[in-house]
């Protein structure tokens, strides 16, 4: 398999540019801008191959199958993604690095429930995961306490994403029609802390759902760093 650098993404819609000539490069980011474009279950080799105007068995020489363009595809992912540096401190890194992360999953969706399911993966997915756990052990985690926090800081990760990308709402003026028809239907007084949250919180000028990632990633380091200390337990059933 190519392997491949990080690229710069692409600003324009490359099924679009002028006529290049094929390479693995040109087909990942075709199929990436149409996978964000179009979601992951629409992509077929049919489809990419009319979008680069080739016949569908010319892309073969560049992805052997669909298999091999996934696992590209989320190598391209994971090279959007700024690597955490030892360097600045352990906390720091991550950080930086989950809020970098958490950014490339906005942009492409599709690619949560495929992230930690390649059998294959690229150089920048290796690489990547080589430097979260290189900023950890050399940030003083133990071996395990490293597994620990590197699974809870990306199931913290993915799982905000989901929820973010599925709520039919993000700022206070996106909830105020979701809120004024719950709140239409709700019998008065019988939920009188949901409606709290609803109009004190949510529906107050500059509420942003997205803000919540940094408060709650903050807990979620503040809590892993006590993997370094001892004071975290681990039961084991």
């Amino acid at each position: 398999m190519e392997t491949m650098d990080k690229p710069p993404i692409p600003p324009n819609d490359p099924t679009t540019t002028p006529r290049l000539r094929l390479s693995r490069e040109l087909v990942l980011r075709t199929a990436l801008f149409l996978a964000d474009r179009d979601g992951i279950h629409a992509l077929t080799m049919r489809q990419l191959a009319d979008a680069l105007s080739v016949k569908a068995m010319s892309l073969y020489h560049h992805v052997a199958n669909k298999t091999e363009l996934l696992d590209g595809l989320i190598d391209l992912v994971f090279a959007e993604i700024d690597l955490p540096s030892s360097e600045d401190g352990w906390k720091t890194a991550l950080r930086a690095r989950s809020i970098s992360a958490r950014a490339a999953l906005i942009r492409h969706p599709w690619a949560i429930g495929l992230m930690e399911s390649r059998t294959a993966p690229g150089p920048a997915t290796l690489r990547h995961h080589n430097a979260v756990l290189g900023c950890l052990r050399t940030g003083g985690f133990p071996l395990p306490a490293t597994a620990h926090a590197y699974s809870v800081l990306d199931s913290y990760l993915y799982g905000f994403v989901l929820q973010q990308i599925n709520l039919p709402f993000n700022t206070s003026g996106q909830a105020a029609p979701v809120a004024d028809t719950l709140l239409a239907e709700m019998p008065a007084g019988e939920y009188p802390f949901l409606l709290e949250i609803a109009v004190d919180h949510v529906l107050q000028p500059g509420y942003a759902y997205a803000d919540e990632f940094e408060i709650g990633l903050d807990l979620i380091l503040d809590g892993i760093e006590r993997l370094t200390d001892g004071t975290a337990s681990v039961v084991r059933r």
